[in-house]
């Protein structure tokens, strides 16, 4: 498993329906030694922290795997690392990898949180309105860390897990509590007690699971 890409981007105003947005989903492949801390890596920004950003979504991860089978569903469409908004292009992780799941990458270390759930500024990024629904139905979310130790990453960097939590739930797994199998309460009920998922989505599930 390795680091494929590590991409970078600022705040960006678009003209999208008529209106203006402001956002940094477009992120370019950064060279060399970049400093990850808590919040986010060197050179990137996020632009609404209502939703995004934070310590829990520090860094947002797309494995490298996606991109051959969105070059078949987006003909003519340019793919470069980084297209959809990722920080860590990656080879070797998926969405198997489970929430609690600790990585060593460069000087740094991780925890796995949550999966991502695309707002309307991907549909922005790609120009397609029907994109987040593309995106959410193909099951190729990627998914968020946190930075349990601040340091350095580079493109090339070996991906090390430091331990897995065995007990835990799969980024798809929560995935498909959130959509498909939303009305599984076993499921739901062991989502909401998953410590290394944020409190906002542990909240949601048990409300969901009936408070189990």
């Amino acid at each position: 498993m390795k680091l494929i890409s590590v991409n970078a981007g600022l705040p960006r105003e678009v003209a999208w329906n008529g209106k203006t947005a402001t956002t940094s989903i477009w992120k370019d492949p950064v060279s060399g030694p970049v400093r990850v801390s808590r919040l986010n890596i060197e050179g990137d920004r996020q632009s609404d922290l209502s939703v995004h950003g934070g310590p829990d979504k520090a860094v947002y991860v797309y494995p490298s795997e996606h991109y051959a089978a969105w070059r078949r569903e987006l003909p003519g469409v340019e793919l470069p690392w980084g297209a959809f908004g990722e920080n860590f292009t990656t080879e070797g992780l998926s969405e198997e990898f489970r929430i609690g799941d600790r990585l060593h990458i460069g000087s740094a270390e991780f925890a796995v949180t949550q999966p991502r759930l695309p707002c309307y500024k991907l549909a922005i990024r790609f120009g397609r309105t029907d994109m987040v629904k593309k995106f959410m139905k193909s099951g190729r979310n990627g998914f968020y860390l946190a930075v349990t130790r601040e340091g350095e990453v580079q493109s090339g960097d070996p991906i090390e897990v430091i331990a897995r939590a065995e007990d835990s739930l799969s980024i798809t797994d929560i995935v498909r509590l959130y959509t498909s199998e939303s009305a599984n309460r076993d499921m739901l009920g062991r989502a909401a007690r998953l410590s290394g998922l944020p409190q906002s989505w542990r909240d949601y599930f048990r409300e969901r699971s009936g408070g189990a």
